[in-house]
């Protein structure tokens, strides 16, 4: 479902990318806007969004990341990454990525124009949530899985 890992011809073809910004055992989490024409109105979502034009999923949730939360993370800074089935496109990907920040970093985040209000919590309480949203707890189960294999 969406968190099978996208098996098609061309991972470039993307609609979007979302990033799990971990310190520590705690993850960045961005409580949705309350609006009736979004998904997941309300639901506590994790940094990232939608392609624009032709950037790649790096750029993509690099600018996301710094658009909605004012933090500038270089490439290197992302440890995992994998494509996913897009929530949007079957035939196309939806990109997660992994990074870990300092607590430095965590006390620069300022939100942005989207969201009620960011916050960090331990990643176990997001995974718990009942108002998260789900295919992002899937991914970052995945995510959780495959490093304790050795991924």
């Amino acid at each position: 479902m969406t968190t099978e890992v996208f098996q098609g011809d061309d991972p470039g073809r993307f609609t979007g990318a979302k990033l799990a910004l971990l310190t520590g055992d705690k993850v960045i989490s961005i409580l949705r806007d309350d609006r009736p024409d979004i998904e997941y109105p309300a639901f506590w979502d994790l940094p990232g969004g939608g392609r624009e034009g032709d950037e790649t999923p790096v750029d993509c949730v690099l600018r996301e990341t710094h658009e909605e939360l004012g933090l500038r993370l270089e490439e290197e800074a992302l440890i995992w990454r994998r494509a996913f089935v897009s929530t949007n496109d079957p035939t196309a990907a939806g990109w997660f990525f992994a990074a870990h920040i300092t607590p430095d970093q965590v006390g620069r985040i300022r939100l942005g124009n989207e969201g009620q209000r960011w916050r960090q919590m331990g990643v176990a309480q997001f995974l718990r949530l009942s108002d998260a949203v789900p295919y992002l707890q899937g991914r970052l189960r995945f995510y959780l899985d495959d490093i304790e294999q050795g991924g």
